[in-house]
């Protein structure tokens, strides 16, 4: 049975794709189409504010994408050379906390320790921030998305736990999507199972799938990686066949196989 995985290929460098080999242990053959493109902003001041870690309490981080942020500025040698000598310390001694396994890795390649991957979500890891930081204490820095949502913020300026959001990247449609889109149910035909990694996924791909499978929609079991978005999926009035218990392609691919595998 075929799965279409709506999100970016992994880095060709670091092996194949855990979602797509995951899915091939259960005899599933997987595809991915990238859906977003990003661009990256306010990069000098993403520095500048790193460059600071006596202003702040921690870091919080919701996206792998914040963290790619970092990584491009800490390709200029002596943004490196400072972040290396001194200010990685500096931030190790306040917590970096993270939702999921995938911006956890790449906290540890930046050289900080992730807290709270296991959260799996924005409003877990809220909860996680919560019972550990005091109210009024040192601002937390919040590098993210123009899309990024508002729960987490807002459950903690309910606590009195000061945050500091910084955007650092936006969000669009990749310019191949629906040209990939078209091609692929053209050459493998309406799939079993279409997993959906993002709302904004939700928002830039839905359309094209129910125009391209037609009347056959009604046999794809849809997936979700996690409970935002699928209930961007339900208030676009698409029915839920899984969610992943937490964001992992172990999760993720479990739950697909017992949806695909239920009458």
């Amino acid at each position: 049975m075929k799965v279409l995985l709506l999100k970016d290929p992994k880095d060709k460098d670091s092996g194949p794709d855990p979602y797509i080999k995951e899915l091939g242990s259960y005899s599933l053959e997987a595809t991915l189409i990238p859906v977003l493109s990003f661009e990256f902003t306010s990069l000098d001041s993403l520095f500048e504010k790193l460059s600071h870690p006596e202003c702040y309490g921690g870091l919080v981080f919701t996206s792998p994408r914040a963290l790619e942020a970092i990584k491009i500025c800490l390709k200029e040698k002596s943004k490196k050379e400072t972040w290396s000598k001194s200010l990685k310390q500096m931030w190790n001694i306040k917590p970096t906390y993270v939702v999921g396994k995938a911006t956890a890795s790449l906290v540890e390649e930046i050289g900080l320790v992730p807290q709270g991957e296991k959260a799996g979500n924005a409003e877990k890891l809220a909860e996680y921030i919560c019972s550990r930081e005091k109210p009024n204490s040192s601002a937390l820095l919040f590098p993210c998305g123009a899309l990024k949502r508002e729960v987490l913020p807002t459950v903690l300026r309910e606590k009195g736990i000061p945050l500091e959001s910084l955007t650092v990247y936006q969000t669009a449609q990749h310019p191949d999507l629906q040209e990939s889109l078209s091609s692929y149910f053209s050459q493998q035909g309406i799939p079993a199972s279409v997993v959906f990694f993002s709302p904004s996924g939700v928002k830039f791909c839905l359309q094209h799938i129910q125009k391209l499978s037609g009347d056959l929609i009604n046999q794809i079991k849809f997936a979700a990686i996690g409970p935002s978005t699928a209930e961007a999926l339900r208030g676009a009035g698409i029915a839920v066949s899984c969610t992943a218990g937490s964001p992992t392609a172990q999760d993720l691919a479990a739950a697909i196989h017992t949806a695909l595998h239920s009458c």
